[in-house]
């Protein structure tokens, strides 16, 4: 059964906090975890830096529009990061997940 990690950068913990209980509650994931970073990028042509928190939820794949769709409704940032990975795991793991 294949399944999605979904990458979500945050501008800070409170804001990954809200939308991974937004989702869980929706039961639209069945884990995420979140965790500080440092990043760097284009904004407006010139380099930014800053704080930020990332959010990894793991789903099942074909949950990733609504998820996607979720998250645009409620995240702060313009042009939210919203990443699809397809991820393959122990039988164990990815029947948790599915059952979710």
């Amino acid at each position: 059964m294949p399944f999605i990690f979904i990458y979500v950068t945050n501008p800070n913990k409170k804001t990954a906090r809200k939308i991974a209980l937004y989702l869980l509650k929706k039961r639209l994931v069945a884990c995420t975890n979140l965790f500080p970073i440092e990043s760097l990028y284009w904004w407006n042509n010139k380099i930014e830096k800053s704080k930020e928190f990332v959010l990894i939820l793991k789903a099942r794949k074909e949950n990733f529009n609504k998820i996607k769709n979720e998250i645009k409704k409620i995240h702060p940032y313009s042009i939210p990061c919203i990443t699809k990975f397809n991820v393959k795991a122990n039988k164990e793991y990815e029947k948790w997940i599915k059952a979710i």
